[in-house]
């Protein structure tokens, strides 16, 4: 197996939308898996984001506007606390895992200047199992959400939209990867995470010429990884 996969850390946010620039977080979970894929470490936030939570985002993560007002901790704090702990794990050489990092990562980075909290300033090296799966196995039928790809890699994801749930399955599927694809993929994480740029570029690429040619000639698709 690729030596990055060894230790692990894993991040995933839950919010109020899917607009990168405007959603707010409403949970997060940071932890850390050893070799076999056990967590080692984890913290959990619940934050109250200061807006309403719209029901779309509750039905994904069941998380409603009550309950995080009455439960959640203040944004600025918690955004500050996530920002540290992913700064502390990427201080020791961990490779931080987030599926589509660029949805996650760059929804962390407008929180993080909407609450003058210093940012993480490009974090590396970052793993993206969407990004590495679409690459080594590309002509695979089917969608590549979450847990469609958890299922096909023999992860089990018991409690999809929970934040915990999804980094600790993003990370194992990550390990499962590299156990399948060891071939094909380098043995460092600062090499996965350079093949990563160029790969979601190419992507995005194919992604807009499909809209174009299929649904929307003006379609743009945006390729910047890890962060938009």
């Amino acid at each position: 197996m690729s030596n990055w996969s060894d230790t692990l850390a894993v991040f995933d946010l839950e919010t109020t939308g899917i607009d990168v620039e405007t959603s707010r977080i409403v949970s997060a979970t940071v932890a850390v898996l050893d070799a076999d894929g056990v967590v080692q470490e984890r913290i959990d936030w619940l934050l109250d984001p200061g807006v309403e939570i719209p029901i779309q985002a509750t039905n994904v993560h069941g998380i409603t506007t009550a309950h995080a007002v009455e439960n959640g901790q203040d944004a600025a704090a918690g955004v500050a606390e996530i920002v540290a702990a992913l700064r502390a794990h990427l201080a020791r050489g961990l490779p931080l895992v987030a599926y589509n990092a660029p949805y996650d990562l760059t929804l962390l980075n407008r929180e993080s200047l909407r609450h003058d909290v210093a940012p993480l300033l490009s974090p590396s090296p970052v793993v993206d199992p969407l990004v590495i799966d679409k690459a080594v196995d590309r002509y695979r039928k089917g969608k590549r959400t979450l847990e469609v790809t958890s299922a096909f890699y023999g992860v089990l994801l018991e409690d999809a939209h929970d934040s915990g749930a999804d980094a600790i399955a993003a990370g194992r599927v990550a390990q499962a990867i590299a156990k399948a694809h060891s071939n094909a993929l380098p043995s460092t994480a600062a090499g996965l995470h350079d093949l990563q740029v160029g790969w979601c570029k190419q992507q995005a690429e194919s992604f807009q010429d499909y809209m174009r040619r299929e649904r929307d000639p003006q379609f743009v698709a945006a390729g910047g990884w890890p962060e938009r």
